[in-house]
This record gives structure tokens, C-alpha cells and sequence, in this order.
């Protein structure tokens, strides 16, 4: 623990007025200021009731419960205290007030709590990204992920295959530099380049599922596209149970993509309502179109809605495919002007080669329902594996595509039989899953070398 560093101080709770509000307090001054404000020291990890006053004046300011953690056995390793108090204004302005007024005590930053963690190693830098991720998750399945990622799924397995890439690398250098020791073997380069291959199978397998787990955590993106005046901002609005968009018989209505966040069988699905795709001259309407264009050729799904009473429905079909290579499901809306509500009631959902068909009607609602289940059923499938996706994030993408990368040119070189090279790249593989826990030590390698062959005794 750091005791030159300041003591900070922050409203760790939801925002006052609430029923309770919690402060922290992290660093060396921790303690002191713990008895300069209720008078003693609790036992550490026993809630104790006192009185907080004003350690200038004396004044009492609330009566509440307060938490005492040494360091380094506390959430940041740091000092940290804890003051439970009435959630109102007025009590915690005055104990802010009374928090500045002590020595080395100062307001924290924002996330200046978990840098604490990291630099006194209790988080890496994937479980402070899932530890995010769970304040920031809508719906049951990112919690889970996130939750997981903060228990070490990413950064636990990361560590793991670099300290497989350090034992390896040991393995090189040792051949390289203390070949002519007698308790060295003879072949080191061959069981290291094994290791070496096992370990890059692997984390290309981990890669191919990174993209479940990157769309978990942003979500399964449902475009609605399709011609002007389809009926898209009434669908959108059916789908989300508000009228999230404008809807107007007029066509172009719809100007710009409008989101509606969804929680399906549990998943997270973003809908996008799309302007109408056709020719304009309309420079406000082209620019409309052209980001339409764009969201629909990034989407996972893409709902193309035609009025069920237009002539050519393949060449809509064929306009779709030209906009996205995700897959198309065709919806024939407006059925109630045609009077074909029955029909669509009870033969709302059908299947081809071409791909999914829906009859219904946004006005009224029918033919939705059939449309969510297929929806919901979709979106399961989609995520449904049989372990969960370590990669959450594009930067734990980058980093395990750069250890793969640097895996594959350490093999390369193995057929040649440039030790140093194959060392070189090696280091690389390691650095790069280092700066995915944000955990990167060269003595490690030496740590290897020492413990394993006893070099230098």
C-alpha cells in the first residue's frame, strides 16, 4: 500500500435524496479520518452504529452505521472506510464538508476507486471491464456475461495461456543461452514449439466465438427496412409497446435511424426503424437513406416490410439482398386494408428456400406475436453455445488476434530453426496477452528459467 498517495473520498451510492447513502473513504488517511468522525475505530469488518460529527465544530451531522477495512485486505487494497448515513442533501454536503476539512483527504476522480484496485492488483483490466459491463447491463444474459468476466473468465484463462507462453519461451532461451550446462536437455525447441502450437489452436478457437460475445454485450441488431410508407415506424412501435417513432401516411416520413432496446428470452436486441429506400431527390431524404443503407448492411437480421398488396415482391426481396449479406425475413404488412386478417391470423409465418415470410398487420397486431416468437427463438439460437464466449470487447479481440499472429511466426520460424527469432516472437505473444490483463513483467521469464533449471546455483 502506497501511503504517500491522497486519501478520497466519494458518494458511492445512488444520487441524494434516497433512503441511504454510502461514502467511502480510500487511502492512508482512511482510518484517521474514520476516528475523527465517529470518534473511535470499529472493528475491522463489523458494522458499528455512531455518531458522525463535524470534526471542526463538534456538531452532529447524522447517526449511522460505519465499516472499517485495512488494507490490503479490503476492495482497492488500500485503507477504506464506510459511513452508512440518511440519503439526504443536506447530510452528505456536510460530511463532504467535513471530509475536505481533514488532512490529505480530497474528492476522488472518476473511477479513481477501481485504478486503486488495479494498481494494487485486486482487479485486472477485463474484470474492471466486466465490472462495468454489470453496472451497465439491461437485461439477464449480460449480466451473467458480465458478471462471469468479473470473476476472471477472460482474465483468468489470459493468464493462464501466458504463463504457458512464458514457460515455453523459458524453454527457447534456456536452449539458446545455457545450452552447454550439464543439467539442461539436449532438444528444448521441439517440446516449446508443441506447447507453442497447442496453445495457438486454442486461442483461435476462443476467436471464433468472439463475435456471440462482443454482440451480447451491444446487442442482436434488428433492422426494419424496406420500401417508403411500408408501415416500418408502426412496426417498430408495435414491437416496443410505444411510440418511440413518428408515423405519417406521408412517405419519407422517417428521416433518420430511431433504436428501441429490447429484452428477448433474456437477450439484449436493438430494433432500428430505417427511412423508406428509394430515389430522391431530396437531399435531406438521400442523406436518410444513405445511413439506412448502412445500418441495414451491419445488422444481424434484417426485417424487409412491403405492403402485402404491392405487384412485384421478389423484386423487394432482391433489393434487400443487395443491401445486406445477414438474413432477410419478409414481412407482407397492412393485411387488414386487403381483408385478409384470417388468413394472416392463421398462416402468419411460413418458410422457403428464400428464407422466412410473415403475414400481419401493425395497425392491428396481427401476425405480431408469431413475429416476436420467431424473434425471440432467433435471438436464442443465435447466443446458444455450448460454453461461454470469453471475448467481449474489441480490444480483447485485438490483443488475442496479435498473440495468435505473433504464435503463428514463432511456428514459421521453427522450421527454419532461428532460435532467436522463435524466441522474439514468443515475447510478442506474451506482451500482447499481458496488455490484456494490463499484467506485463519480462522477469517473469527469468523466474522460469531459475525454478526450472536451477541455472546460476
Amino acid at each position: 500500500m502506497d501511503t504517500s498517495r491522497p486519501t478520497i473520498y466519494a458518494l458511492s451510492s445512488g444520487r441524494p435524496p434516497a433512503a441511504i447513502a454510502v461514502v467511502r473513504v480510500c487511502g492512508p488517511r482512511a482510518g484517521a479520518a474514520l476516528e475523527k468522525l465517529i470518534g473511535r475505530a470499529p472493528k475491522p469488518r463489523h458494522a458499528t452504529l455512531g455518531r458522525v460529527r463535524d470534526p471542526v465544530s463538534g456538531e452532529v451531522i447524522d447517526e449511522a452505521l460505519a465499516l472499517w477495512f485495512p488494507g490490503p485486505d479490503s476492495e482497492t487494497g488500500d485503507d477504506m472506510a464506510e459511513l452508512q448515513l440518511h440519503g439526504s442533501h443536506a447530510v452528505v454536503a456536510a460530511v463532504f464538508d467535513a471530509l475536505a476539512a481533514i488532512d490529505g483527504c480530497r474528492p476522488a476522480e472518476p473511477g479513481e476507486f477501481t485504478r486503486r484496485a488495479f494498481d494494487n492488483g485486486r482487479l485486472d483490466l477485463t474484470a474492471i471491464e466486466g465490472l462495468a459491463d454489470l453496472i451497465a447491463a439491461e437485461t439477464p444474459a449480460q449480466r451473467r456475461q458480465a458478471f462471469r468476466q468479473l470473476k476472471g473468465l477472460i482474465g483468468d484463462r489470459a493468464e493462464a495461456w501466458r504463463e504457458q507462453i512464458i514457460a515455453a519461451l523459458a524453454l527457447v532461451e534456456a536452449q539458446i543461452d545455457f545450452s552447454d550446462e550439464a543439467d539442461v536437455p539436449e532438444d528444448l525447441l521441439g517440446p516449446a514449439l508443441r506447447a507453442a502450437k497447442e496453445l495457438r489452436d486454442e486461442i483461435a478457437t476462443a476467436l471464433t466465438k468472439s463475435g456471440r460475445g462482443e454482440r451480447l454485450r451491444d446487442g442482436f441488431v434488428v433492422a426494419i427496412a424496406g420500401p417508403p410508407n411500408a408501415g416500418k415506424s408502426t412496426l417498430l412501435n408495435r414491437l416496443a409497446r410505444r411510440d418511440a417513432a413518428i408515423v405519417s401516411a406521408h412517405p419519407g416520413t422517417t428521416r433518420d435511424a430511431i433504436e428501441v432496446h429490447l429484452s428477448l428470452e433474456s437477450y439484449p436486441v436493438t430494433l432500428i426503424d430505417t427511412a423508406g429506400i428509394r430515389d430522391s431527390a431530396d437531399p435531406i431524404e438521400q442523406e436518410g437513406i444513405r445511413r439506412a443503407r448502412e445500418r441495414v448492411a451491419v445488422a444481424d437480421l434484417v426485417l424487409w416490410l412491403t405492403d402485402a398488396s404491392a405487384d412485384d415482391m421478389d423484386a423487394g426481396r432482391a433489393a434487400a439482398e443487395t443491401l445486406s449479406a445477414a438474413e432477410i425475413w419478409e414481412l407482407r404488412n397492412k393485411a387488414d386494408l386487403l381483408g385478409t386478417e384470417t388468413h394472416a391470423r392463421t398462416e402468419s409465418q411460413s418458410t422457403n428456400e428464400s428464407g422466412r415470410k410473415f403475414a400481419i398487420s401493425a395497425l392491428t397486431g396481427v401476425g405480431v406475436e408469431s413475429l416476436l416468437r420467431a424473434l425471440a427463438e432467433g435471438v436464442r439460437q443465435f447466443f446458444a453455445t455450448t460454453e461461454a464466449p470469453i471475448v467481449t470487447r474489441a480490444r480483447h479481440r485485438r490483443a488475442l488476434e496479435e498473440t495468435v499472429a505473433a504464435l503463428d511466426r514463432a511456428l514459421a520460424q521453427g522450421l527454419a530453426g532461428s532460435e532467436e527469432l522463435i524466441a522474439e516472437d514468443l515475447r510478442s505473444a506474451a506482451m500482447a496477452l499481458g496488455r490484456l490483463t494490463g499484467r506485463v513483467d519480462v522477469e517473469d521469464i527469468l523466474d522460469v528459467i531459475f525454478r526450472e533449471f536451477c541455472i546460476g546455483k
